[in-house]
C-alpha cells in the first residue's frame, strides 16, 4: 500500500477546482491541468485517460505503453494492471477521491549483481479521502489493504517479504506561516522478511528471518509547501530542454526561493512490536524497537534528531562468555543529531550566485567559501540524553561537539553510571579465567578513580577534549594540549637550542606553570594521579 498511494496523491495534487458539473469538457480540462505537471506524453501514449463516469471523472491508469517503450531496453522490463480512481468535485470546492489500486505485477531489470527480478501483490488496497485545490492536499483520507507479499531474486539473495492487513489515514489543515500541517498513520500486521544469502565468493550462505505481528508508521510535518514545490514540477515540465531552463532561470531561482523552507519541521517514527530476528548465530529480538527521524526545513539555526529505542532485549548467549550474560543490555534509548545547521545562508547565496551558462554554474571558489562560512558558525553533533541499561546497571550519555578550526573538534560528554561496582565485580570473575579481562580489571578500577559520586551514588565523568589535542575528565587535566609543530625546526643553532631545552624541563615535571600548559607537566597536580600511567595523568607536553 505504501508503494502505490504516494502516486495517487501526487496526481489528486495538481487536481483544479472545476466547475461542479461534471461532463466532457471538465474532463479535458483535468487532463490539461494534469498534462502542465506531468506532461501531455502521459495522455498522448494512453498511460492517462481522463473520461465522465457518472457523477465523477474516472482517471484510468493502463501501464502497457510505458511498458512498450521501456520494453525497448532489454534490461529493464515490467508488468502491471491498470487501474483507475475517481474524482468528484463538491459544493465547498474540494474532491471526493476514491481508488482501487490492488495490483499484482512484476518487474525485471539488470542490476550490479546482474538480473533481478520482483513479483509483487497488494490485495484489496483502497483509498478515499478528501482534496482540498486551496491547500494542494488531502485534508482527510484513509486506505486500507487486506495483504501484501513481495518476492526478489538476484545471483546471490533472494527476499520474500509479506504483510497482513494494514490501514492508513492522512490529514492537512493551513499552516499558520504558509503551507500546510500534516499527520500521517499507517499500520501494518503480521510483517515479515526472511532474506537467504548465497555468496561463495566471500564465503557468505546464510538464511535469516525478521518478524513483527505489528509496525505502525507515523509522521507528522509543519509548513510543507505544497503550491510552491508544485510550480518547480510544472516549471520542469515547461523547459524540457536545457536551453530553455537556461533562458529562464531567473525564474528558475524565484520558484526555488519561493519554496523555501521547503517545511518547517517534519518528524517520522517507525515502531515494531516482538520484533524478531532469526540468524544462524541463534535468535535476537526486542519487545518494542522504535526508529524516529526529525528534520527541521532550510532555516538559520536548524536541528535534525535521530533515535533508537528498544525495551525487552534479548541475544544469543551461546556465542558469549558467561560473564558477560549479567551485563547485557535489556533496555537502550539513544538520541543523537545536530544543531545550529544553518542551510538557509547557504541556499540562498547559491541560488543567487548560480549561472547555468557557465561550467560549472557555481564555482569551486565560491562553494569552499560557503562551506568554511557555514563551519564557522559551529554547527553542533549533538549526542541527546541517551541511556543503556539492564537489571544493575545503567549508563547514560550527553554531550556535544563543535569543529572551531573545520578539522578537530571541541567535545564535551558526560557519562554517568548506576551499578558501577556490578561491572567491576564482573570483570574482576572474569579476570580468574580470560587474560583480556585480567588485563581491563586494572583499568575499570583506574577509571573509578576519576570519577565522581553523585548524591544519588552514580559515579560521573565530564570528559573536555579540545581541538588542541587536550583532554581533561572532571576538570583534571589527563593530557595536554599536542606539539606545536614548527616548520624552522633543526634549520638552525636556535632550533637545535630550543629542542635541547625543551628535553630539559621534560625531565622534571614540576617546572613550568601548575596547570602543565608551559610544557613540563600535564598532571593534575594530584598525588594520587601524578605520574599513574593507568589513568593517563603525568603525560608530558613536547613544546
Amino acid at each position: 500500500m505504501k508503494r502505490v498511494l504516494p502516486l495517487v496523491f501526487v496526481l489528486a495534487l495538481s487536481a483544479p477546482a472545476l466547475a461542479q458539473t461534471v461532463d466532457n469538457q471538465g474532463a479535458k480540462q483535468l487532463s490539461d491541468n494534469l498534462a502542465r505537471y506531468f506532461g501531455k506524453q502521459i495522455f498522448d501514449i494512453g498511460f492517462l485517460k481522463i473520461s465522465v463516469d457518472g457523477d465523477a471523472y474516472k482517471l484510468a491508469f493502463d501501464f502497457k505503453p510505458v511498458a512498450a517503450l521501456l520494453a525497448k531496453d532489454q534490461s529493464f522490463k515490467f508488468d502491471v494492471p491498470p487501474y483507475s480512481m475517481l474524482t468528484k468535485p463538491r459544493k465547498d470546492g474540494q474532491w471526493d477521491v476514491s481508488a482501487d489500486t490492488s495490483l499484482a505485477g512484476s518487474l525485471d531489470f539488470t542490476g550490479p549483481q546482474g538480473p533481478q527480478h520482483i513479483d509483487l501483490s497488494i490485495s484489496n488496497n483502497k483509498f478515499s479521502g478528501v482534496y482540498d485545490p486551496g491547500l494542494a492536499a488531502f485534508v482527510s483520507g484513509t486506505g486500507s489493504m487486506d495483504g501484501m507479499t513481495m518476492k526478489t531474486r538476484e545471483a546471490k539473495q533472494e527476499a520474500d517479504v509479506s504483510a497482513g492487513a494494514g490501514t492508513a489515514t492522512i490529514m492537512a489543515t493551513k499552516a499558520a506561516n504558509g503551507g500546510i500541517d500534516f499527520t500521517v498513520a499507517q499500520k501494518v500486521l503480521s510483517f515479515a522478511e526472511t532474506i537467504k544469502v548465497n555468496d561463495p565468493e566471500n564465503g557468505l550462505s546464510f538464511p535469516a528471518s525478521i518478524s513483527s505481528p505489528e509496525l505502525s508508521v507515523d509522521a507528522t510535518g509543519k509548513g510543507f509547501k505544497t503550491k510552491p514545490l508544485l510550480d518547480l514540477l510544472a516549471f520542469a515540465v515547461a523547459n524540457e530542454s536545457d536551453e530553455k531552463v537556461k533562458a529562464n532561470q531567473a525564474e528558475f531561482k524565484s520558484l526555488l526561493l519561493a519554496a523555501l523552507p521547503v517545511w518547517e519541521r517534519i518528524d517520522g517514527t517507525y515502531r515494531f512490536k516482538d520484533f524478531a530476528v532469526e540468524s544462524p548465530v541463534g535468535k535476537f529480538g526486542a519487545t518494542q524497537l522504535s526508529t524516529a527521524f526529525g528534520m527541521d526545513g532550510v532555516s538559520q539555526s536548524g536541528k535534525v534528531d535521530y533515535a533508537i529505542k528498544a525495551s525487552g532485549l534479548t541475544v544469543p548467549h551461546q556465542m558469549l562468555p558467561a560473564w558477560t550474560v549479567p551485563l547485557l543490555p535489556t533496555d537502550i534509548d539513544l538520541n543523537f543529531g545536530g544543531a545550529d545547521i544553518d542551510l538557509d545562508t547557504m541556499a540562498k547565496k547559491a541560488i543567487e550566485a548560480f549561472d547555468l551558462n557557465k561550467n560549472p554554474p557555481l564555482t569551486d571558489e565560491f562553494g569552499n567559501g560557503l562551506v568554511a562560512e557555514f563551519l564557522a558558525k559551529k554547527p553542533k553533533v549533538v549526542l541527546g540524553h541517551s541511556t543503556v541499561k539492564n537489571g544493575d546497571v545503567e549508563v547514560a550519555m550527553e554531550g556535544e561537539m563543535t569543529f572551531p578550526g573545520g578539522e578537530k573538534p571541541d567535545a564535551t560528554v558526560t557519562v554517568d553510571v548506576a551499578g558501577y561496582d556490578k561491572i567491576v565485580d564482573a570483570l574482576k570473575e572474569a579476570a580468574k579465567s580470560d587474560e583480556q579481562m585480567a588485563q581491563a580489571f586494572p583499568f575499570a578500577l583506574a577509571v573509578k578513580g576519576f570519577g565522581k559520586t553523585l548524591p544519588d551514588g552514580r559515579l560521573e565523568w565530564v570528559i573536555d577534549t579540545k581541538a588542541d589535542g587536550s583532554v581533561k575528565v572532571n576538570g583534571a587535566m589527563l593530557k595536554g594540549p599536542d606539539a606545536v609543530q614548527d616548520d624552522s625546526a633543526g634549520q638552525g643553532d636556535n632550533a637545535d637550542q630550543d629542542d635541547s631545552a625543551g628535553q630539559g624541563a621534560n625531565q622534571d615535571g614540576n617546572s613550568g606553570g601548575d596547570d602543565g600548559t608551559n610544557g613540563t607537566d600535564n598532571s593534575t597536580g594530584d598525588g594520587s594521579t601524578r605520574g599513574d600511567s593507568s589513568g593517563g595523568a603525568g603525560a608530558k607536553l613536547q613544546p
